[in-house]
């Protein structure tokens, strides 16, 4: 099952370029672009920066997709 996420739509609405969310994370451009890809899949610890980064719960940026049978 896919994990999907809102990132780059709740980055973008607030006006937050990848490289400022990525100086103030302390991340990589790189990795905040392969994240809001959904080539690369956060590690726990950075979910829960991006929630508190945010200021919202960790649903309304992160989304298991379930299969299609």
């Amino acid at each position: 099952m896919p994990v999907l996420n809102r990132i780059k739509e709740i980055r973008t609405s607030r006006g937050i370029t990848q490289v400022q969310m990525a100086i103030d994370l302390q991340i990589t451009r790189q990795t905040i672009t392969a994240i809001e890809n959904n080539k690369y899949n956060p590690s726990l610890e950075l979910a829960l920066k991006l929630v508190k980064y945010f200021n919202v719960s960790i649903d309304e940026i992160f989304e298991l997709k379930e299969d299609e049978k």
